[in-house]
């Protein structure tokens, strides 16, 4: 698992680290039961405050894709696994949008629209 940042970039960097966690358990870099990095060791390696990557654990936390446990770590859950059944279809939803010239921020809008309903 490779987690990289941007500090240059206008997302927080919790943000980022949680994003990129959500995209490898996705892709099925991740699978339910692996371990994240320690809080302390990723912060390190990304040269970031421990309480961010904190926050960003936290935040995965309430989506339910982690399970954090003292003394255990952040562990990855059977929810986390869920998305990467959606990959193709986003995968031929975003093809299609390219194929129509339907632009980015009107497919989101579209898919917020759907998911809200």
């Amino acid at each position: 698992m490779l987690i990289r940042v941007d500090p240059a970039s206008g997302v927080a960097i919790y943000d980022q680290i949680a994003a990129s966690v959500r995209a490898d358990a996705s892709r099925g870099a991740l699978r339910p039961g692996d371990r994240l990095p320690a809080a302390r060791e990723l912060a390190e390696a990304l040269d970031v405050n421990v309480h961010t990557v904190l926050r960003a654990y936290q935040q995965l936390r309430d989506e339910g894709l982690v399970d954090l446990r003292r003394g255990r770590g952040a562990v990855v859950t059977d929810a986390a696994a869920r998305g990467s059944e959606l990959v193709g279809a986003v995968r031929a939803l975003v093809a299609e949008a390219r194929r129509t010239g339907v632009p980015l921020p009107t497919l989101l809008s579209l898919i917020r629209e759907e998911f809200t309903t």
